[in-house]
């Protein structure tokens, strides 16, 4: 198949693009290397992969991608720091919601046509036009969610945005749905919960995983916002990816939305502690956004199982080991 991936030089993208390329698919990357880095991709020098920088919001950009056609677009490219949302609202909107709404158009023209034109619930086409099917697959968050119970939070579980990000998260969501449901557009909006792993940054804007891991291997302390009581469902970035992947290619999740977690949630001060391994000092300071903060996250992700045969393959444990691994290989190979 030929697969587009949107943000393919990010964390989670570097994944589903590696994953991909294994299932022995051409891969084109476009990502505007905002929160994506060229040395995550920079192993993929096959000749079924291409890298094309560009940005979501620029129609010339589109233009150029979408000269060749597509069989499933993986939409993943946005802004993701929720703290920065609140700060910078405008330019979540438009990466996430503006920039979805480009794409979903894109990939309607690629299968319907510019000419074509709705009778009623039918699409009538226009023969001369080249067209070609596709799915859009598009990632959302787990930060879009009310905060959870010790059941787990369900697709079914009310949305609450307590930032920008989740709110044009959940705008682009229903757009998503509705081309769905207006144009007969396939599509799936996947949920995954906080993603982990190798190729995730280090520094500030990145992942609570990878900052301890990164600072306990440097003799660090580890710095906790607020009271650390606030629980995350971590899922390992090699799970995710294959989520992800399975949810372009499994019919079954069109016009769905879909959590992929693990079911089992920590506090961030039991966190600190399996990563310092008393290592480090853990401190507590001030949130810089509490507002943005969701107490409690915690997945179900029967839907999943059920509807494409996914679960997790790795426990916490396990992942944090590998990502230790990746971080101190990282850091010797750069000494």
């Amino acid at each position: 198949m030929n697969i587009l991936v949107t943000g393919g030089a990010g964390f989670i993208g570097r994944w589903a693009v590696n994953r991909l390329l294994d299932d022995g698919n051409r891969v084109v990357v476009l990502d505007n290397l905002s929160n994506g880095q060229l040395e995550n991709i920079e192993e993929f020098t096959e000749e079924n992969f291409k890298f094309i920088k560009g940005d979501i919001k620029e129609e010339k950009d589109l233009d150029e991608v979408f000269k060749e056609k597509y069989d499933i677009i993986y939409h993943l490219g946005a802004s993701i720091n929720v703290q920065d949302s609140i700060d910078d609202p405008r330019t979540t909107f438009y990466n996430d919601t503006v920039g979805t709404f480009n794409i979903l158009e894109k990939a309607k023209i690629q299968m319907f046509g510019k000419n074509a034109r709705m009778e009623g619930q039918q699409w009538i086409l226009d023969a001369k036009e080249d067209t070609h099917p596709c799915k859009v697959v598009f990632m959302s968050t787990c930060m879009v969610y009310e905060v959870a119970g010790e059941e787990g939070i369900s697709e079914s579980h009310p949305t609450n945005p307590v930032s920008p990000y989740g709110g044009s998260k959940i705008a682009a969501e229903n757009m998503v749905l509705s081309y769905y449901n207006a144009y007969k557009l396939p599509t799936v909006v996947i949920r995954p919960f906080n993603t982990y792993g190798p190729f995730q940054k280090t520094g500030g804007e990145g992942g609570v995983v990878a900052i301890f891991i990164n600072n306990s291997l440097d003799g660090k302390d580890i710095n906790i916002y607020g009271s650390g009581k606030q629980t995350r469902d971590l899922l390992y970035v090699k799970d995710c990816a294959r989520f992800v992947v399975k949810s372009g290619y499994d019919d079954n999740v069109n016009g769905e939305i879909v959590n992929a977690g693990t079911g089992r949630d920590v506090t961030i001060n039991e966190l600190a502690q399996i990563i310092s391994k008393n290592r480090v000092h853990v401190n507590h300071i001030k949130h810089i956004h509490p507002q943005s903060e969701i107490m409690k996250l915690k997945c179900n992700y029967d839907k999943a199982k059920k509807l494409i045969g996914w679960e997790p393959e790795y426990s916490l444990e396990d992942g944090i080991k590998e990502t230790e691994e990746w971080i101190s290989n990282r850091d010797t190979i750069c000494d």
